[in-house]
């Protein structure tokens, strides 16, 4: 919880940023407000689209299975758009998400070599990234469903479980931003985070708590994006080469060895070793890099 603090510390003290951070969120409450204020005016003409064979029904089986289906429907886009305003926030603020992390990288010292990737390119990996979130979460969100018809486990253990499960997935998309300029892919996020189950879960559950308001979520992403770059930060610190000063590393080409798919530079353990020796996080084993030939140390993956 002491990220989520200090990431809201860090935008009230640059006011400008805090402003800055709340206008994707913004765009897209207004946007889901729009859309459900027209869903709500359509969801009677929709139940009786739905719902031909009850036209010769009399009062009142029409209009209950129709109010009923209507409500339904009402509902299921409440709760698609609370399962799904964080991840389209991201995406709509991706630009400024980057800004913002890029400054929290500047003001606090060590900030990567911003990835030389176009923006159409940026989007479209955070439009894929937030997708493949989404999946999981339904995932675990219909095992979840179906757990909580169990007795007793269904309304003690399961609420409880489908916190953790969302603030988790949280701290993914929050950190994916800082995590994705330091070279990291998805897929090592999510285990580096998952080692650090303690951690993301201090971090995201209470965020998912404040969530649950939509204004909250406006006036607490800002601080929420903060707080995650600290916290990737510290989990992937940056290396004198990817402070933007001449790296021994790097061959000719500008490219090194540990280069990931992106094009962004991931060398994992090096980071660890070379800026951060006494990183609580630093593990030293040489393994086999997944995205190169070569070996070096990589952090998110145990010795074979």
């Amino acid at each position: 919880m002491g990220y989520l603090a200090k990431g809201q510390k860090w935008v009230a003290r640059h006011g400008r940023w805090w402003g800055f951070g709340m206008i994707p969120a913004l765009i897209t409450l207004v946007g889901y407000i729009v859309a459900l204020v027209l869903l709500s005016t359509r969801a009677d003409d929709l139940a009786a689209w739905a719902t031909p064979f009850a036209d010769g029904w009399g009062s009142p089986w029409q209009g209950l299975l129709r109010g009923a289906l209507a409500a339904i429907t009402f509902g299921g886009g409440l709760l698609i758009a609370l399962i799904t305003f964080t991840a389209v926030t991201l995406l709509v603020g991706q630009p400024f998400y980057e800004s913002l992390c890029e400054k929290v990288d500047e003001t606090e010292g060590g900030a990567p070599a911003k990835p030389e990737i176009p923006l159409w390119r940026e989007l479209l990996i955070s439009a894929r990234d937030s997708l493949y979130v989404l999946v999981r979460v339904l995932a675990f969100g219909i095992l979840l469903f179906a757990c909580g018809f169990i007795p007793v486990v269904g309304q003690t253990v399961v609420p409880v479980a489908g916190f953790c499960v969302s603030g988790f997935f949280l701290v993914v998309e929050l950190s994916a931003v800082a995590l994705q300029r330091r070279g990291v892919p998805q897929a090592e996020r999510i285990r580096l985070l998952r080692r650090r189950l303690p951690l993301a879960l201090g971090f995201g559950v209470p965020l998912i708590l404040l969530f649950l308001v939509p204004l909250l979520t406006v006036l607490a992403m800002p601080g929420a994006v903060a707080g995650a770059t600290l916290l990737a930060r510290d989990l992937v610190p940056v290396d004198a080469g990817q402070d933007g000063e001449e790296d021994p590393a790097a061959d000719g080409s500008g490219q090194h060895p540990g280069d990931a798919p992106d094009g962004a530079p991931y060398r994992g353990g090096q980071a660890f070793a070379s800026a951060c020796p006494e990183n609580p996080y630093a593990e030293p084993p040489q393994v086999r890099n997944p995205y190169q030939g070569g070996v070096e140390a990589n952090p998110y993956r145990s010795a074979p």
